[in-house]
């Protein structure tokens, strides 16, 4: 016996709802030729304006939704579905206070507990959403949730509670966004890949906004492509829009390329509210790639007011800010609730506008106000990865306030900028998480994955990527912050110097590098050649590990000079002028900028001898008395303790543990099948020293996956959290473990940090391959100083010209 009408349209209902579009048509199209009734034919052309719409025929969804409104006869409730049908539809073409009226109407008339209503309050909150009205969008939500919770209804719930996600994510917690969104994940896996790839969407958007533009631009490319599939245009237009505001920061031209596309395709659509967001980011895009060119005002102007007219007061203001930035017109007023880029934003254009002027003070004042903007902000994280990533929306004021300090020449000044680079990430202690033993499990899970994948990109595997995620969001969700770090000035600073001690606090503006040279006497600004030691940086990191790994032959003395060559290059132009500064300094403490990290300190002829230390910030440095709660250094060293472990594959490595652990009167050693990573966990937590030897690899894409090979796979940098109580000083000899990936200009992040974060006082790491015999009989000679109490910097110095081996060793931290 054929379907009814009835049964018909709830089957096209049903495949609508799961996002089965081309069934949903046929079926509605079947029980529209079946049916005889008016009421249920304008329900019918109601669901299948839903699907046009989702479709890419957005025009004809509006006639066909209008044109059954228009039906005489109908009973009440079909009038409510119908009006909410059109405010959805005129929603997604961002028409928002049309949508708001239809909507409206529809909630108004339904019953209060029906799942109806509870749908439609769903599309209202979108609305919210989009005019970053939270307080009513969160409302419409929780009202939805009660619904659906009380009636059992799992899918729409789990969109609920994303939803509520997106709420936060605008309100600007990035912690809870992500958690809402992880925990309606897999209802939507459950439900069709379609699903995922909406949810995908939005999840996008909270790695773009903590500063995870490469895996923010990686999902949306992909759910782009799967939109396209689908011929879901709008959909496929929103993530092109999205990706476009991700590439704005990093990559303009390609910014102005995604958003010219999505912005064609939002006009072909109808959706004019959403051509003019994508409008609006591609004359930023423009701007942004071609500084200095002419602005087009009449354009920018009609874009804003056509953000304006559909609801989106947030993206018009700041497109008039940017506008702002060329015109020197007076500044918009900024709601009191305005979110925290907005006003980042404001203070970015007031910072450079002064600049531009020969206001440098006024451009120091309004970057500082932003940044402090910024911290109170991260006051809210205490993840590693997502602090010094939500450091994105700094980059322009720390630039603008950087430039503005250097042109000022006034070493109070300079140092006061250059801790505020250094300090920016550092500034808010992390309360260490409990122990988690599903974090646990799931790092246990990826060392197994990356060993069966050994060999091949192992990131791109779907589990991994699965693993990856819940990680990162199981610690984001967990490390809580805790009390802010103060930053000191340099009165404070020469204060806390001991005599024979200087700080080296060097500053790159993006254009210019200068040092502070700051001593208990005094304090000066020297002016470096960047274009020179930039020449002498490329190519750098390929020359020395070259070096280490060329044994003998002609080519080892080609590879030699080559090297010697850089390094006298820097020793000239970047050592010595900031040295003949420092006045016969003894000791050293530098702070350097990403662009300098990956420089082998230790192996400039300037530093031979000299005990240094690359501080995270002087702040940290001279202010930390205490570990971020935890006890602070035993007094004698008759009761430290130290712990050795080997890895697999490393030639040297048993004889260097062993050489090394003689120097201690009663170390522990894991060798063989007994250094496993949960062992050396145990033995990371019982020591106040720790030395491993073992091949490392550094995850550029995200640097708490760096690690080192233990017999039974990857030790990670998010296993560093699950250590209850970190040593006092770790040596990783392990190629790459010195490295750090940077982030925005500022950031360096890597596994030398993920121990200085977790509250270690000092890691000696090198930043390259360094040959395993240096490193045996060099850091033997280390641990014979540091086991009589000598500090790490000394003992390092010391057995380098005992030993006569020049390593890219180098204490991070708190090495003096």
């Amino acid at each position: 016996m054929p379907l009814t009408a009835l049964e018909l349209h709830q089957r096209g209902v049903a495949a609508a709802n799961s996002r089965r579009f081309g069934q949903a048509r046929r079926a509605l199209a079947t029980a529209s030729a079946r049916a005889s009734d008016d009421d249920l034919r304008a329900r019918i052309d109601g669901t299948l304006a839903y699907v046009l719409a989702q479709t890419g025929e957005p025009a004809e969804a509006e006639r066909l939704s209008r044109a059954a409104l228009a039906r005489t006869g109908l009973r009440a409730e079909t009038l409510a579905v119908l009006n909410g049908q059109l405010g959805t539809l005129l929603m997604h073409g961002g028409r928002l206070d049309e949508a708001e009226d239809f909507l409206t109407r529809a909630i108004d008339a339904l019953d209060e507990n029906s799942v109806e209503r509870a749908n439609l309050l769903m599309s209202r909150s979108m609305v919210g959403m989009q005019r970053h009205d939270l307080p009513q969008c969160e409302s419409d939500l929780r009202a939805a949730i009660a619904v659906y919770d009380a009636l059992g209804d799992e899918e729409p719930l789990a969109e609920a509670r994303h939803n509520l996600g997106y709420a936060a994510l605008l309100g600007g917690d990035l912690v809870t966004a992500l958690g809402h969104m992880t925990a309606s994940r897999p209802t939507f896996a459950a439900t069709s890949a379609l699903a995922v790839a909406i949810s995908d969407l939005d999840r996008a958007e909270v790695l773009r906004d903590a500063g995870l533009t490469t895996e923010a631009e990686e999902l949306l490319g992909k759910v782009a492509t799967q939109f396209g599939a689908q011929r879901m245009r709008q959909s496929r237009g929103e993530a092109e829009f999205h990706l476009a505001r991700s590439l704005l920061r990093h990559d303009p031209a390609a910014a102005e390329r995604s958003a010219t596309t999505a912005a064609r395709r939002f006009t072909a659509l109808g959706s004019e509210g959403w051509a003019a967001r994508a409008e609006a980011v591609r004359l930023e895009a423009r701007l942004r790639a071609r500084p200095g060119s002419s602005i087009d005002h009449g354009r920018f102007a009609r874009t804003s007011a056509a953000l304006a007219r559909g609801g989106f007061a947030t993206e018009a203001t700041a497109l008039t800010l940017t506008a702002r930035l060329a015109d020197g017109k007076r500044m918009p007023r900024l709601a009191a609730d305005a979110p925290t880029p907005l006003r980042l934003r404001a203070q970015e254009v007031r910072a450079v506008r002064a600049s531009a002027a020969g206001r440098d003070a006024d451009a120091r004042r309004a970057a500082a106000a932003g940044l402090d903007l910024l911290t109170s902000w991260q006051q809210s994280f205490g993840a590693l990865d997502l602090q010094a990533s939500v450091a994105m929306h700094g980059t322009e004021l720390m630039f603008a306030g950087l430039a503005a300090a250097a042109r000022s020449r006034d070493p109070r000044i300079l140092f006061e900028w250059s801790e505020r680079a250094r300090h920016l990430s550092q500034q808010v202690a992390p309360v260490r998480p409990p122990r988690d033993a599903e974090l646990a499990a799931d790092l246990a899970e990826l060392r197994m994955l990356r060993a069966d994948l050994a060999g091949s990109d192992w990131t791109a595997d779907a589990r991994v990527r699965v693993l990856r995620d819940r990680v990162r969001d199981r610690q984001w969700s967990t490390t809580r912050a805790g009390s802010s770090r103060d930053r000191l000035d340099l009165t404070a600073t020469r204060e806390r110097l001991s005599p024979g001690t200087a700080v080296l606090a060097y500053v790159f503006t993006g254009v210019d590098l200068l040092c502070t040279v700051v001593t208990a006497g005094g304090a000066t600004v020297v002016e470096l050649s960047w274009p020179r030691i930039r020449t002498a940086l490329d190519g750098l990191r390929a020359d020395l590990d070259v070096a280490a790994l060329t044994h003998g032959g002609p080519m080892a003395g080609i590879v030699a000079r080559s090297l010697d060559e850089r390094m006298q290059v820097l020793d000239v132009e970047l050592l010595r002028p900031v040295l003949a500064a420092a006045h016969g300094a003894e000791r050293l403490a530098l702070t350097v900028p990403g662009i300098l990290g990956g420089i082998p300190w230790a192996m400039l002829p300037g530093t031979a001898s000299v005990p240094f230390t690359i501080a995270t910030s002087v702040s940290r440095w001279l202010g930390d008395d205490t570990r971020d709660g935890r006890p602070a250094p035993r007094a004698t060293t008759t009761m430290r303790r130290a712990g050795f472990a080997a890895g697999p594959r490393v030639v040297r490595a048993d004889e260097e543990v062993h050489t090394a652990a003689s120097a201690w009167t009663d170390a522990t050693v894991l060798t063989g099948d007994a250094a496993r990573v949960s062992d050396v966990i145990h033995l990371a937590a019982d020591a106040d020293v720790l030395h491993i030897a073992a091949h490392g690899r550094h995850a550029v894409d995200n640097p708490l996956f760096s690690g080192f090979e233990l017999v039974d796979g990857t030790l990670f940098g998010y296993d560093v959290d699950l250590i209850p109580r970190v040593p006092e000083t770790v040596v990783l000899s392990a190629c790459e473990l010195g490295r750090s990936s940077v982030r925005w200009g500022e950031e360096a992040l890597g596994m030398t940090r993920v121990w200085l974060h977790a509250g270690t006082r000092c890691v000696i790491a090198a930043p390259v391959v360094v040959a395993d015999d240096v490193a045996c009989e060099l850091l033997g000679a280390v641990h014979a100083r540091l086991a009589v109490g000598v500090a790490p910097a000394v003992a390092l110095a010391s057995a380098s010209e005992s030993t006569g081996l020049r390593a890219p060793f180098q204490c991070h931290g708190d090495g003096l």
